[in-house]
């Protein structure tokens, strides 16, 4: 196993021990989801409510290691491999962030979810745009617009100027912790933006090139 590898299945088995560990001190519905003001709309079943999120690391974590193994084009994956590595390792220590934050939630310590959450995808998707700027074609891992898939220089192009925005983007993002009252948007609005702005780019670069 590579040594990402190894960090994720650790930080997966370590969610898995948390959740046995507070099982028993959890109250039998969970709070598991915040509306855009930070306070609780949703609870899950205990079990659920405390083992979904384990679920879903061990799940994206097999997923995201069989990307590489499974692309045709896996030959340029690995030529940005560790920039690859490294958003997973993130967004598994993202993902066991959050889930810290539910387990302490229920158990009484009230950390709120806006003043947390905009900090956490902000530097996720920073980091996307690292990643982005990095990133050679493939099927899997990217911006995947039908342009970009077809034509090298177009996928390039893109993805440089996805990268600056995704880091603009995350910027904003990282803001809405200063106003949690308006973090949701602080976080939706740059994110939709910038699918617009890199879909539309794509579409036209690529007629640039058939030209």
């Amino acid at each position: 196993m590579k040594k990402s590898e190894i960090i994720v299945a650790g930080v997966a088995l370590l969610s898995f021990v948390l959740g046995i560990y507070f099982y028993p001190q959890m109250p039998e519905k969970i709070a598991s989801h915040w509306n855009a003001q930070g306070q609780v709309d949703g609870y899950m079943s205990k079990f659920w409510g405390l083992f979904l999120i384990p679920f879903l690391l061990a799940g994206f974590g097999l997923f995201f290691f069989a990307i590489p193994r499974i692309d045709p084009l896996k030959a340029n994956i690995e030529k940005f491999r560790k920039y690859y590595n490294g958003f997973i390792i993130l967004f598994s220590v993202f993902m066991l962030l959050i889930y810290i934050q539910v387990i302490l939630w229920n158990a009484g310590i009230k950390i709120a979810p806006n003043a947390t959450l905009p900090i956490g995808i902000g530097l996720l998707f920073f980091y996307t745009g690292i990643l982005c700027e990095k990133a050679k074609r493939n099927w899997f891992i990217g911006i995947r617009t039908p342009w970009t898939l077809s034509n090298e220089n177009v996928w390039n192009k893109t993805h440089k100027a996805g990268g600056k925005l995704f880091k603009i983007a995350g910027i904003v993002a990282l803001l809405g912790a200063f106003f949690q009252k308006y973090a949701l948007y602080f976080i939706l609005v740059p994110i939709i933006l910038v699918t617009v702005c890199t879909i539309a780019y794509s579409y036209f670069e690529y007629q640039k090139e058939i030209k």
